[in-house]
């Protein structure tokens, strides 16, 4: 299965904040994701790893955390 480009690209910072405790990587994750990828970047992201089976071992623990956070502060539907 090819790894879709924003899971690989997600995997690869996550990488670089695993010495971190878990909690605070996945807040760096996703502030690095807030402020360098565009906004439909991150839709097709969190698409992606709501749409992963549970237990996806293509995608870090920390990106799935990460993504949570980012579902969070994702505006909501204006009426």
């Amino acid at each position: 299965m090819v790894e879709p480009p924003q899971i690989r690209m997600a995997n690869d910072i996550a990488a670089q904040f695993r010495h971190r405790p878990p909690a605070e990587a996945a807040g760096e994750v996703a502030e690095h994701i807030r402020l360098f990828w565009e906004e439909r970047m991150r839709a097709d992201l969190l698409a992606q790893v709501a749409a992963a089976p549970e237990g996806d071992d293509g995608i870090d623990p920390i990106v799935i955390d990460a993504a949570a956070l980012l579902r969070a502060d994702a505006p909501g539907p204006t009426a």
